[in-house]
């Protein structure tokens, strides 16, 4: 998939295409609507789109971005790390959850996997917002993307879009929301 339209680390770009991508998830009162593009930032090539309940299932947008990947290579998704370029990243509008209520694996768990077995993996994440904590509470995610040689960096000037976005469907949602992550910012 190529990205001839995005320069080369215009990450606001990223961001902003990740952003129309959450806007096609449907609202639900039980999820949040959020975008996810992986790129081969070496190659300014976009790997994949994805965004929440794309794919069968009770999908996140990252997972959809994986399953993708998998489905490409005719691999399964716990295997897609191993056909990840060098410095392959990640732009979500939200943190990637770190704990489903499903039950499914979590995002944050999915990422790490792409680095198993010394694949590179995804090695870096630019996210939109923090999760709010309205399903899970806290979200420990980042703390364990970093411990695992993940970086995450904020992507500032979206965060009210995304958050109107990502909670479409939440009648119980008041619009106030925390601070954005404290990652480092562009």
């Amino acid at each position: 998939m190529a990205s001839d339209s995005i320069a080369p680390g215009d990450h606001r770009a990223y961001m902003a295409l990740a952003v129309s991508l959450a806007e096609q998830s449907p609202p639900r009162p039980t999820n949040f609507r959020v975008g996810a593009v992986i790129v081969d930032a070496a190659a300014n090539k976009i790997l994949a789109t994805g965004y929440t309940l794309e794919l069968p299932g009770n999908t996140h947008a990252e997972q959809c971005c994986l399953d993708k990947i998998a489905q490409e290579h005719n691999i399964s998704e716990d295997r897609v790390g191993e056909v990840l370029p060098n410095e392959t990243v990640l732009y979500t509008t939200m943190e990637p959850c770190g704990k489903r209520m499903s039950g499914h694996l979590d995002c944050v768990a999915r990422i790490m996997r792409t680095k198993d077995h010394g694949h590179p993996g995804i090695s870096k994440i630019y996210l939109g917002v923090k999760e709010p904590r309205i399903f899970v509470g806290l979200n420990a995610g980042r703390t364990r993307l970093w411990g695992h040689g993940i970086e995450c960096v904020h992507v500032p000037g979206f965060e009210d879009q995304i958050l109107k976005i990502a909670t479409a469907g939440h009648d119980q949602f008041t619009g106030k929301h925390q601070q954005p992550p404290r990652a480092p910012t562009l």
